[in-house]
């Protein structure tokens, strides 16, 4: 005689869900392949140099591949990469005995911080036929002006311009990147601006880009 065993499935057994197939990794390459362009351009705000902008790039997608099992969603890759390149630039700076910073940085800028782009263009009227008085001041600027003015800003505050006006992040992005709170990045956005105003009319000024009311009477 043959005994066949039936079993059924009890109904709390029929409640406990499948284990679903873990979703396939995509490869590293795949994943920071689209944003390169993005990564290179960051590295050379950080870095002010071509040369050492490859290098931090380099040591970025270095640390990066050492450490894409830990990126848990692959869609986020992109401040995930921003992020270990300032924290690559920050330990680059340290051993080249560099200071990041060049003034304290919870200490007013004087002068900066009072300093109106837009009013000081409508007080100075470089352009007195003009309907488009600041976007015509803007004109002025090639690239490589922009870029040189960014470069003499203070670094904790250039870097929430460069994530949040260059690349697009929101502020609480930039925050997480920068790994500080919300409201230091806030307040560093606004400083870092109004550096940015005063650098643009001083480099406009020295360079002959505009003529000042004072520069007129001499």
């Amino acid at each position: 005689m043959t005994i066949v065993l039936e079993t059924r499935a009890t109904p709390s057994a029929r409640l406990i869900p499948t284990a679903a197939a873990a979703p396939e990794r995509p490869p590293f390459a795949d994943v920071v392949r689209e944003h390169l362009d993005g990564l290179y351009g960051f590295c050379v705000r950080l870095a002010n140099h071509a040369t050492d902008a490859e290098d931090l790039v380099q040591e970025t997608l270095i640390r990066a591949m050492r450490a894409y099992d830990g990126l848990r969603d692959p869609a986020r890759a992109k401040g995930w990469l921003f992020a270990i390149a300032t924290n690559v630039w920050r330990d680059q700076s340290r051993a080249r005995r560099r200071e990041v910073t060049t003034v304290p940085i919870d200490t007013p800028d004087g002068d900066d911080d009072t300093f109106s782009l837009f009013q000081t263009i409508a007080m100075e009227d470089p352009f007195p036929y003009s309907d488009e008085l600041h976007l015509d001041f803007l004109r002025l600027f090639r690239d490589e002006d922009v870029s040189a003015v960014f470069a003499l800003i203070t670094p904790a505050f250039r870097l929430p311009l460069i994530l949040t006006v260059v690349h697009g992040f929101s502020c609480k992005e930039a925050a997480a990147i920068l790994e500080i709170p919300l409201g230091t990045l806030l307040s560093r956005l606004h400083r870092g601006r109004k550096q940015l105003e005063r650098g643009l009319w001083d480099y406009a000024v020295a360079n002959g880009l505009v003529t000042t009311a004072e520069g007129v009477q001499s």
